[in-house]
């Protein structure tokens, strides 16, 4: 199958919850809807990202808040998710292994100075 041929898992599911999938040379007008939605997923998820900090660094929230911050976090993390599965099926497959994964980069640390995430290492409570 020609790598323009690879179906393509699209942003949003089905009615009945199933995924959905395109296939196409990645120019026609679905394929521009879903590079759009993943781009608005994944902006959303930055944005929840930095109301997390806020409201863990606050220290003065409620159950109700922990709950709901939970909530659209799991929700975005399933969008995220779907975005990441879709993206990396269309990645060409490389003619190599490459290094291992425990050489190359890609151990992220929430509390790197570049990721701008910092949370404290106490318990929270």
């Amino acid at each position: 199958m020609p790598p323009t041929d690879t179906p393509r898992l699209l942003p949003w599911p089905s009615p009945d919850g199933n995924p959905c999938f395109l296939v196409g040379d990645g120019t026609g007008y679905v394929s521009r809807i879903a590079d759009e939605m993943e781009a608005a997923q994944l902006d959303s998820a930055g944005e929840l990202i930095e109301e997390a900090c806020r409201i863990l660094a606050a220290r003065t929230w409620t159950p109700g808040e922990i709950h709901l911050l939970a909530v659209e976090l799991l929700s975005s993390l399933v969008d995220v998710r779907r975005v990441a599965e879709s993206r990396g099926a269309r990645l060409p497959v490389p003619d190599d292994d490459g290094p291992d994964a425990d050489e190359g980069p890609g151990d992220h640390d929430i509390n790197n100075e570049d990721s701008g995430l910092h949370l404290p290492a106490e318990p929270f409570g």
